[in-house]
């Protein structure tokens, strides 16, 4: 499978990191063709101005702001999603490539009278979450995991009509020990090699 991670964090040190290098490792041992996009690391502009938002709703693929995302993405057949959850949702960098990447002609067609969108990535047969949470799980299921639900209920719609998912999370983040993030890479590891 062509699998497609989207990277997210701005220290290159992070833990955030290393689960990216262990899904990576694991991805490609299993024999998964794996593309990395490292938002941060390429300076990726997550801010939409007027001009780009005025004409959002016609745009079309050959003119699409970020042509090699687009196609990398297009290229997909399963996403995996790494970066840290922070207040409950998605970094903005992550939301922004969202915003400006996923767009009509490429993820979805608008209807052109009333009734549901189009999915158009139906090629994406597998979508997975990998995150860390500062919150406790209880707390985390208390808000409704905002940043899951976006990803996993939402976007999945525009991905193949059963696409499988994967959502793992990394909960009380800022109170975790040695021991605890290396159980949980070793999770990971784990669940992405049987993909």
């Amino acid at each position: 499978m062509r699998i497609l991670i989207v990277y997210c964090h701005p220290v290159p040190e992070s833990y955030c990191a290393a689960v990216r290098d262990v899904a990576m490792r694991t991805l490609v041992t299993a024999g998964h063709q794996v593309d990395l996009l490292d938002l941060y690391a390429e300076g990726f502009d997550p801010v939409m101005q007027a001009d780009e938002r005025r004409r959002y709703n016609e745009m079309k693929l050959a003119d699409h702001p970020f042509p090699d995302h687009a196609a990398r993405l297009k290229a997909a057949e399963g996403l995996l999603l790494v970066y840290p959850t922070w207040w409950y949702g998605l970094p903005a960098m992550l939301k922004g490539w969202f915003d400006r990447v996923w767009t009509p002609d490429l993820a979805f067609r608008l209807p052109d009278r009333s009734g549901p969108i189009e999915p158009l990535l139906t090629q994406i047969r597998w979508l997975g979450v990998i995150t860390t949470c500062g919150a406790p799980r209880w707390w985390s299921y208390m808000v409704a995991h905002p940043g899951k639900r976006t990803i996993l209920r939402g976007m999945r719609a525009l991905c193949a009509k059963r696409c499988r998912k994967l959502f793992m999370a990394h909960y009380l983040m800022d109170k975790s020990t040695p021991h605890s993030r290396a159980r949980f890479l070793a999770r990971v590891e784990k669940r992405l090699a049987r993909l």
